[in-house]
């Protein structure tokens, strides 16, 4: 397997601004409309959406002022400056764990609905295996590769989800979105909760500044990029709410799929337009996983330098194999992933606010 060379491993500010929505426009897309309708009333679902926005946006704003305090060095090398050698390492290796189960569960679910959907008589542990061999293939090349596959599939992905929202406008029903303002606050604060698996990729800001050329206007970029999925995140759920109805979005398990299948082009020029955006749903979980497992292989090879990135990448696979299959039963996944999904977002907000105020205490100047 030869991988193609790039001149160098740099990417630029708008690539790393792109790869942030890439990375949190994940599995929960298809059922955070569900998880949030059922703690909120009527549209008043968009509130959380948008006060969780605001909450990761503003840590993501935070990890970007601390890694552009060492622009060069990599997140074990300023941890190690921070906090000692030994905090650092494990630091790393929660991380690396992190990555490694954002792959694993991303795994499960592309396999477990892509044979509820479309390969019914295909076996889930055949799906699992060539969706992560495809993974393996584009994590073992060039990072910089990686990136800019997310500048591909990006925009494609958000002109297909604004197309199934434009012919949904036929089954629009907007007093399914009053009366407004019903939920009280203990609502809003569930959905934020609930919102927490969505936006928990925030974190590869700490990691990735190092290969970025010339960070001058990252801070705005990550901004950029976090209003992207905020927004995407509103529309999508408002419009299960305007074509559903609260009572029958909290009842679905994938609103989003059930709005594709709404869709009727006129004169029947394409057909099961489900298909088509469940396999584009498909290209978004391509770019979550490899950037998560691209994140183990970084950090791992941030301590072990001379270990070769695809060795790395080789001995992660089976491990994410491995937990991906473990849960037996869909309920099980969702559980682990839900319960998984708040103690990664509190562990990334946690250290991105320690190491931030540790680096302040300290006055840490820009170190270029």
């Amino acid at each position: 397997m030869n991988s193609y060379k790039y001149s160098d491993e740099n990417i630029s500010e708008n690539e790393f601004m792109i790869a942030l929505p890439s990375i949190i426009i994940g599995v929960s897309i298809l059922s955070l409309p569900s998880e949030v309708a059922k703690v909120t009333q009527f549209s008043d679902g968009w509130v959380s959406i948008l006060l969780g926005g605001i909450i990761f946006t503003l840590f993501a704003v935070l990890a970007t002022k601390l890694a552009t305090l060492f622009p060069e060095e990599s997140f074990f090398s300023y941890t190690s400056f921070l906090v000692t050698k030994p905090v650092a390492i494990i630091l790393v290796f929660l991380n690396i764990l992190v990555g490694l189960f954002i792959s694993a569960y991303s795994v499960r679910s592309v396999a477990f609905i892509s044979q509820q959907y479309l390969f019914n008589d295909t076996p889930m542990e055949v799906i699992a295996l060539l969706f992560l061999l495809t993974i393996v293939y584009a994590v073992s090349g060039s990072r910089a590769g990686v990136f800019r596959l997310n500048v591909l599939f990006l925009p494609i992905i958000l002109f297909v989800f604004l197309f199934v929202g434009l012919f949904n406008i036929q089954w629009f029903d907007p007093p399914n979105m009053l009366p407004a303002f019903q939920s009280d606050v203990k609502d809003y604060l569930n959905g934020i909760i609930k919102s927490f698996d969505t936006f928990i990729g925030f974190g590869i800001v700490l990691f990735y500044v190092v290969i970025i050329k010339n960070p001058t206007n990252l801070t705005k970029k990550v901004v950029i990029g976090m209003s992207i999925s905020t927004v995407f995140f509103i529309m999508i759920f408002l419009l299960s709410i305007i074509v559903f109805g609260n009572a029958v979005t909290e009842n679905l398990n994938y609103p989003t799929i059930e709005l594709a299948k709404r869709v009727d082009v006129p004169g029947g020029i394409v057909e099961r337009i489900d298909a088509i955006v469940f396999t584009i749903w498909i290209m978004a979980i391509f770019n979550t996983v490899a950037i998560a497992l691209d994140v183990s292989v970084l950090l791992i090879t941030s301590i072990f330098k001379k270990v070769k990135k695809r060795i790395i990448t080789f001995i992660f696979s089976p491990i994410i194999y491995y937990v991906a299959m473990f849960p037996q039963q869909i309920h099980e996944v969702k559980k682990m992933g839900s319960i998984a999904s708040q103690i990664i977002a509190y562990l990334t907000c946690a250290t991105v606010l320690v190491l931030f105020i540790i680096a302040k205490i300290r006055g840490v100047k820009n170190r270029e």
